[in-house]
């Protein structure tokens, strides 16, 4: 952490980045539910999950997946598979997380890294737009930073006059939302995560949602090893036809080179009863957040949201002044037994994977975050003493 040596308080923190949003009442009725004796494996569960998640982000379709990281690996996939893309050229972003990146590196795209808007730390839109007249990219992948919204209207008007792809990384920004439309329902694809800490939890899970069937089929078959299975019947006949399937073989023809990386009927379980209160567990987040920036605004760099958004952070994040000044907040976050942690990844161009293969990508504002940014603590378990002093050591420490 910033060089500083591990602390009794860093090994056993009072205040935790990342709470367990899966409590008691959750494990008890799970517990209930395993008495039943149900099938575990994906099945009924799953589709009534993903239909459940479809209705609350007002999106046609969604698949459920083991991961975060899986679902953006689907997107990528489905989309190479589509046949709509005339190249592969990509513009992702500097602030976010490796797997919004790695699954274009993997599947042989060519990643084109744009610099962090000063706002909102997503994608700068200006140098996007160069960015675009200069390689005519026709997928842009999209992270809404940490539960802040990026600037949709204006992201919107660019798609419209360049046309390309959207693919929405909202993994770490679930119950945040734009003019009233949830983050995650913007792009062509959309990406959640429900890993531990984030704004819902299955324990591991991930969400892929469009309202295109087409794209959705795909998504369905490369979640399980490219069989058609998954999908609805009509389709599944279709493609027995096309390709003249008995009936005996139909169940295991593999029509796309899938993977394996469904989740389950447990996992799935899990979710139905964190979708139940997320909207509460996202307004205490929210209530937090703007707690956070009342007392420490004046004095850090942070995110400044779009008129018409609504916040659902799962850390807050702050800039220091210098990097000497963030070890010192390090310390004594550490001191008192508050975890913290660098923002997000940082500039993800300054990360080996990136250098290693094209070179260092710098840009001022994400070189900030990268060498200046810290987290927080932000969860539903908080109380307003608590964030009173947490405040209050960072700003003493600054």
């Amino acid at each position: 952490m910033d060089g500083l040596g591990a602390t009794q308080h860093e090994l056993n923190p009072r205040w935790c980045l990342a709470y367990d949003t899966i409590d008691r009442h959750d494990i008890d009725r799970l517990i209930d539910w395993l008495r039943t004796y149900p099938r575990l494996t994906k099945g009924g569960v799953t589709r009534d999950f993903e239909s459940r998640w479809s209705s609350w982000l007002s999106r046609s379709y969604s698949v459920f997946c083991n991961s975060g990281s899986s679902a953006n690996l689907l997107m990528y996939y489905a989309l190479l598979v589509s046949g709509r893309l005339r190249n592969k050229k990509v513009i992702v972003p500097s602030v976010g997380w490796v797997t919004s990146i790695a699954p274009a590196i993997q599947f042989g795209f060519e990643p084109i890294m744009c610099e962090a808007d000063p706002e909102t730390f997503g994608l700068d839109l200006n140098h996007l737009e160069t960015l675009l007249k200069q390689h005519d990219a026709q997928t842009v992948m999209l992270v809404q930073v940490l539960g802040v919204p990026h600037k949709m209207r204006e992201l919107l008007a660019l798609r419209d006059r360049y046309g390309f792809i959207l693919l929405e990384d909202a993994c770490a920004a679930i119950g945040a939302s734009y003019e009233g439309r949830k983050v995650g329902s913007f792009g062509d694809i959309g990406s959640f995560s429900f890993y531990f800490g984030h704004q819902m939890s299955t324990i591991e899970g991930g969400m892929v949602s469009t309202n295109d069937k087409g794209l959705n089929n795909l998504l369905l078959m490369l979640r399980s090893h490219g069989w058609s299975k998954d999908l609805d019947r009509a389709t599944h006949g279709e493609l027995v036809v096309q390709y003249g399937i008995d009936d005996f073989h139909s169940p295991f023809v593999f029509y796309e080179p899938g993977f394996n990386l469904r989740s389950t009927d447990l996992n799935a379980f899990l979710g139905i009863g964190q979708l139940e209160k997320l909207d509460w567990m996202t307004e205490q987040r929210r209530a937090n957040h703007a707690r956070y920036l009342d007392r420490l605004a004046t004095n850090f760099y942070v995110q400044r949201p779009p008129c018409g958004s609504q916040v659902a952070s799962i850390s807050v994040g702050l800039l220091a002044d210098s990097p000497h000044q963030r070890r010192r907040i390090v310390k004594a976050l550490a001191g008192r037994g508050i975890e913290t942690r660098i923002f997000s990844a940082g500039n993800l161009g300054l990360h080996p994977f990136w250098v290693n293969r094209y070179g260092a990508a710098s840009f001022p504002v994400a070189d900030r975050i990268h060498h200046c940014g810290f987290f927080l603590p932000n969860h539903a378990a908080l109380t307003v003493e608590d964030i009173d002093i947490i405040s209050r050591v960072v700003l003493e420490a600054a």
